[in-house]
């Protein structure tokens, strides 16, 4: 069984992903935007390379088209965040799209689908966030209709790159659930705590309840590019929830309103599942009047076409139908994440085993470690699961 699990090939873990969609490096903001309101995925590949409708006709090499990085709801409501962003949305939102992606972090990495198992847990290990592979070389029907044109040209929601070649992309937590699923060959080191072996971060991210959102802007920046998040605690140290990145991408960008304008713990009620409540709403309306920020809520309104702040009657009233369909409690959105601002948790002697179900149930790559006083303790990340992993692999080898 060793020997099999390490025959195994990053095509393997492909089976029955969805082709990327993708977007040119040459797209604004706005565009992204609204390649990310059109699909159930979270985040969008950037590439450079630009198909248009003659793509396929053209005499473009595969080694032109490069996946250079990926952007999601997260990265462009912290750019509206800015000071000068936030006074002027609509100027922002026509900024380039290459703004919001660090093309040197190393977080996307091209591979082959030969790549051995072991190599691709390597890189995830040495920062990768995200392994793109080929996955197929037929130009479809189906992937033709996929092309979505802006009037400038712009190719939004496109997974069909030159020759035909589609790609999609491997993740932490494709390799995690993979692993799992031969969780036996790692006896007895899954069934160690996570205290023993040694892999909880205590370098983490915080940020006090009561502080205005804005100045979690920074972490949650940076939460979003270690794949972690933030943790909000009381003046004693103890968690009462956190600010994810995993969650944040649920919502829009009129979430950058309420990061401007809320405390932190009203941002947490503001996010929460569901949607946020009529009182928080009303906080946000009368902090962007009261900074005199009306043209940001002009700007929101005009690219949901709809009224941010009118009641309704709707199962979802107020508001929260009105973004962009994410927050609805009868869309499809509660059933994949059923919680947001409560913050995961395991204790120091939980098993690995115990805490890597725990991340893959919700959806998230880290989970807090706490003690029985709710104090924080620090972090368990999926790379750091993988670095154990790949140590029992190098046992198995020898």
């Amino acid at each position: 069984m060793a020997a099999r699990l390490l025959s195994h090939e990053v095509a393997d873990l492909c089976l029955g992903k969805p082709p990327l969609k993708s977007l040119s490096i040459s797209a604004t903001i706005r565009h992204a935007l609204t390649a990310l309101k059109s699909t159930d995925d979270t985040h969008i590949s950037i590439w450079t390379c630009t198909h248009q409708s003659n793509t396929i006709k053209d005499e473009t090499h595969i080694s032109d088209c490069l996946c250079i990085g990926k952007i999601c709801m997260v990265d462009i409501i912290c750019y509206l965040c800015k000071p000068d962003n936030i006074a002027a949305p609509a100027t922002a939102l026509d900024s380039p799209v290459s703004v919001l992606v660090a093309t040197d972090c190393g977080t996307v990495r091209h591979v082959e689908p030969s790549t051995c198992l072991v190599e691709a847990i390597d890189m995830i290990i040495n920062g990768a966030q995200n392994l793109v592979v080929p996955i197929s070389s037929r130009i479809t029907i189906a992937s033709k209709r996929k092309h979505i044109l802006t009037d400038d040209g712009i190719s939004l929601t496109s997974t069909t790159h030159a020759n035909g070649v589609e790609y999609c992309w491997l993740t932490q937590d494709d390799i995690i659930r993979f692993l799992l699923t031969s969780i036996a060959l790692f006896t007895p080191t899954a069934a160690y705590s996570v205290t023993s072996l040694g892999i909880i971060d205590s370098d983490i991210l915080t940020v006090k309840y009561h502080s205005p959102a804005s100045t979690a802007v920074d972490a949650i920046m940076t939460s979003l590019s270690d794949q972690t998040s933030v943790a909000v605690t009381d003046d004693d140290g103890t968690l009462i929830g956190e600010i994810s990145p995993f969650t944040l991408a649920y919502a829009d960008e009129t979430a950058a309103a309420a990061i401007a304008t809320l405390s932190v713990v009203d941002l947490m009620a503001y996010i929460d599942c569901g949607g946020p409540p009529e009182d928080i709403l009303r906080l946000v309306e009368t902090g962007l009047k009261h900074r005199n920020l009306t043209g940001m809520l002009t700007e929101f309104n005009n690219i949901n076409n709809n009224n941010l702040f009118s009641s309704s009657d709707d199962e979802c009233s107020p508001a929260p139908a009105k973004f962009s369909g994410r927050y609805c409690r009868s869309s499809s959105y509660s059933a994949r994440v059923t919680r947001m601002a409560e913050a995961i948790v395991c204790y120091p002697e939980s098993s690995l085993v115990a805490v890597m179900i725990q991340a893959i149930a919700h959806r998230v790559s880290y989970v807090w470690v706490i003690e029985e006083d709710c104090s924080v303790v620090g972090i368990v990340r999926f790379s750091g699961m993988l670095e154990v992993f790949r140590e029992h692999l190098e046992r198995m080898m020898n």
